[in-house]
């Protein structure tokens, strides 16, 4: 397991860019915290780090966007309105499983156990108006 605490949004960006250098090809990222913890930030940190010179969002009212650049994807998902598995299909997620592009998935405690065993799951706790701890770690490892 790795665990960092950041105090910025700049540290965030470079935490998770530094991290986006380690993933193997086709990787799934889970991230479970509150609104307002980091995930969009976390997010544009890992296509940062992969290389993609694209403007990261929220996909809230999109659930999906698809960031490309470099000769990688990285399809970003909402799962916050997602309520059973109908509806999980109807994001596409599925389609985008298995294939050499990465997933970065907020609000992945909605559709847990439709991650892959090997998925990274990123924890984001705030601790302050700026500060932020990490725990990521792979989903079938124990914490």
């Amino acid at each position: 397991m790795l665990s960092f605490v950041t105090q910025s949004y700049e540290e965030t960006l470079a935490k998770a860019e530094k991290f986006a250098e380690t993933l193997p090809e086709g990787s799934v990222i889970g991230f479970l915290g509150d609104l307002g913890a980091g995930k969009t930030a976390f997010t544009t940190g890992l296509v940062k780090g992969l290389k993609i010179n694209a403007e990261v969002s929220s996909p809230t009212f999109a659930l999906v966007n698809e960031y490309r650049g470099g000769g990688k994807v990285l399809y970003h998902f909402d799962m916050y309105r997602v309520d059973g598995w109908d509806d999980l299909y109807s994001t596409g997620f599925f389609d985008c499983l298995g294939g050499k592009a990465y997933i970065a998935a907020e609000w992945s405690e909605n559709i847990y156990g439709a991650l892959p065993d090997d998925a990274y799951i990123v924890e984001i706790e705030k601790i302050s108006d700026n500060g932020r701890k990490f725990k990521i770690y792979k989903k079938g490892e124990n914490k």
